[in-house]
């Protein structure tokens, strides 16, 4: 009983500060307080991949889960990133968006998280679970979209997107990616007027978010992730009872497909990820998954024709 009540008054005051610091972020952003970056750090381009001085087949945004910290780090190394990059050397991909910062501003650069991070790491991951919170809270909801949603939009600029283009957008998202990826669809339709691909990895998400102006969602799982399916638990608008919520609503459209990636887990040596743990075919957990976003997106294609086709 007493580690409880020391665990209690130890971590509760630490979770209740970081709800408060979480909201301050989007209401700074509202407020016009503080504006977004947009510069990258010298040396890091805006996009890899398909050289910028002819059409890429899509343009790739990938939306990390709560470990983004930096705009170079991933969960997994940048693993995935790179693997897509090698496999399709026909897309753009762009993995310096920060999906838990309406000011665009990766956390561990940040003065006094770059102190707690020597310290007290943990803290950082509290922070980006938080956002994932608010960005899925109906009152901050609208807000947080556009503010991401105009980060997104303004990267794919700096990458040589051009509005009205015809070229698709492909919203890659781990985890908590998946609330920001689906809350920036309307603000990328109104901006960038292009088509959005969505693929979901182990998608941990509220489901409240409108998907009408998304072509399709993709969405890969696996009945051994236990993260994605509390995300189905918790979360009324994901549960089919709640037929009206925005999810059900793209479901019964035919918007909405499930790709099986069994029997690879949220994280760990097992994940989707994992470039050790290894398929009967030979393939990696990694392998795997690169290969199937990347055919996802071909058969896109395949499907519509690009718009430089002649």
């Amino acid at each position: 009983m007493n580690a409880y009540l020391l665990w209690v008054f130890a971590i509760g005051p630490v979770l209740i500060a970081e709800a408060l610091l979480a909201r301050y972020e989007v209401l700074a952003y509202g407020a016009g307080w503080r504006a977004p970056v947009t510069e990258l750090p010298e040396g890091v381009p805006y996009a890899r991949g398909a050289a910028p001085d002819s059409p890429p087949d899509a343009y790739l945004v990938y939306l990390d889960g709560i470990g983004k910290r930096r705009v170079r780090d991933s969960r997994d190394g940048g693993q995935l990133v790179k693997a897509l990059i090698a496999r399709a050397p026909e897309l753009r991909v762009l993995g310096q968006v920060q999906p838990y910062s309406p000011l665009a501003a990766p956390l561990a650069e940040r003065p006094v998280w770059k102190w707690l991070r020597r310290r007290i790491g943990l803290l950082l991951f509290l922070h980006n679970v938080m956002q994932i919170f608010v960005a899925a809270d109906q009152r901050y909801r609208p807000l947080y979209n556009r503010a991401v949603g105009s980060q997104i939009s303004t990267q794919l600029r700096l990458a040589g997107y051009r509005p009205d283009s015809g070229i698709p957008v492909v919203l890659l998202s781990y985890s908590g990616g998946a609330q920001v990826a689906g809350g920036a669809v309307d603000e990328l339709h109104t901006q960038l007027r292009s088509p959005l691909l969505l693929i979901t990895l182990g998608g941990f998400h509220n489901g409240a978010n409108d998907l009408t102006s998304a072509e399709h969602l993709h969405r890969l799982t696996s009945a051994s992730d236990r993260i994605e399916r509390v995300g189905t638990w918790i979360f009324p608008q994901r549960w089919p009872l709640l037929r009206g919520s925005a999810w059900n609503r793209a479901n019964r459209a035919g918007k909405i497909t499930v790709h099986r990636l069994d029997p690879a887990t949220h994280v760990g040596p097992s994940s989707y990820v994992s470039p050790t743990a290894q398929l009967p075919d030979g393939r990696s957990h990694l392998d795997r998954t690169a290969d199937t976003v990347i055919a996802l997106i071909r058969d896109r294609h395949s499907a519509t024709g690009s718009p430089n086709d002649p």
